[in-house]
């Protein structure tokens, strides 16, 4: 089939800005997509058929796609394929149909504004999505580049800056950018309180420490105190080595079984923004805490299901890891979580008890795999001086399938 749809970029110069190749694609086009403002930059005497995006999103797309075939423009801000409409229709219709011009994203020129590299920033989207993805993103120099959901949310970025400990950070808003009320408003996160904002803006931040604040890294092993907590916590050492051993690779999909307070899941999404998550758990009050820690910790996306394995393991989505830190006993667990992995998928658990270990022995006569055992001391005091005391051992098994 022809290429039937076109994706342009459009800037706040509006059509004066487009090239002869965007301009000619919308010219040509029959119906025209877009949001309201948009739409708004056309001739008032345009009397195609306009299509204005509904929500949800979903229904719009729908549209599109029965009109296969007819000459359709889609009018995108900046770039299409940069947290845009670009990305997000090309799942729907090959590209073979699609032609995309894009204008410069608004990191681009948020960047050209600023002096900064693109490659050496941290991007993310807030548009539709929950602030408290960023605290993953955060850390002592980071230059972050932020798509706002509108004039709530640099507010919203400096609030959640001040609390974890980046209350001296730069906060830059550029609005309009590219268009004749272009403005930029610059202040500190812990003193920001500027209101008047246009809706649509970007928010740049170079993220600064406060003094005596332990920053958060992204690699394995967080302190646990990081984690709200009733004691079911993989400890930071044992947390450490089982994320190595699980491997998350972009993309990737875990099943945490038995998640507690939900350290590994959380840990293996901060590994990268791509990475997802489920966490399963049965206890109701650890079921807050695992949601609570993903909020505080950056990895809001975390899917967190309630009940006990294996009944609530049934139809999920195959994952590309499997962790069982709780209910390595229960009936028919390994059956479902082994026939549910995939082909090379990693499984791994890790148990306390000799009824768990009994349980992982069976396991490996069935499909193989290695065991490990880790044993941890921390240093303690013991009256005036310091002794050694050991943590529960842990016999970790690891199998590829």
């Amino acid at each position: 089939m022809n290429k039937w749809l076109s994706i342009v970029g459009i800037g706040e110069d509006g059509l004066e800005g487009l090239s002869v190749i965007a301009l000619s694609l919308l010219n040509q086009a029959t119906i025209i997509v877009g949001g309201e403002r948009h739409l708004a930059m056309l001739p008032p005497n345009d009397n195609r058929k306009k299509i204005l995006w509904k929500s949800p999103f979903s229904t719009s797309i729908t549209e599109i796609i029965q009109r296969r075939g007819q000459a359709i423009c889609v009018l995108a801000s900046g770039d299409p394929m940069c947290y845009g409409v670009g990305a997000i229709l090309t799942k729907h219709i090959p590209i073979s149909e699609i032609t995309i011009i894009p204008a410069p994203s608004a990191f681009s020129l948020a960047c050209s504004r600023l002096g900064w590299s693109l490659t050496e920033v941290e991007t993310l989207s807030l548009c539709g999505r929950p602030a408290s993805l960023l605290p993953s993103y955060i850390y002592p120099g980071a230059k972050l580049l932020i798509l706002s959901a509108g004039k709530e949310t640099p507010g919203i970025v400096a609030e959640l800056l001040t609390n974890r400990g980046y209350g001296g950070s730069k906060i830059t808003v550029l609005e309009r950018m590219g268009g004749i009320h272009e403005r930029i408003l610059e202040g500190i996160a812990a003193s920001w309180q500027e209101t008047e904002i246009a809706d649509l803006n970007t928010i740049a931040v170079d993220c600064i420490t406060d003094v005596g604040v332990m920053p958060l890294s992204r690699f394995p092993g967080l302190p646990d105190s990081a984690f709200h907590h009733d004691g079911q916590l993989t400890k930071r050492e044992v947390r450490a080595i089982t994320l190595s051993t699980l491997a998350p690779l972009p993309g990737e999909l875990l099943w945490d079984v038995g998640a507690g307070c939900g350290s590994i899941s959380i840990e293996w999404m901060r590994s990268n923004s791509r990475c997802r998550a489920i966490a399963l758990e049965q206890n109701e009050t650890r079921i807050n805490y695992i949601a609570d820690n993903a909020a505080a910790l950056g990895t809001p996306n975390l899917q967190i299901i309630t009940g006990k394995a294996p009944e609530i393991i049934q139809n999920l989505p195959t994952p590309d890891a499997i962790f069982v830190g709780g209910g390595v006993t229960a009936p028919g667990l390994f059956d479902i979580c082994w026939n549910a992995l995939r082909p090379g998928g990693r499984m791994v658990a890790n148990v306390v008890t000799l009824e768990g270990e009994q349980t992982l022995f069976q396991w490996y006569e069935k499909v193989g795999g290695n065991f490990t055992r880790i044993s941890i001391q921390r240093a303690e005091a013991i009256g005036k001086f310091l002794g050694w005391k050991g943590m529960s051992q842990v016999t970790q098994w690891v199998a590829v399938k």
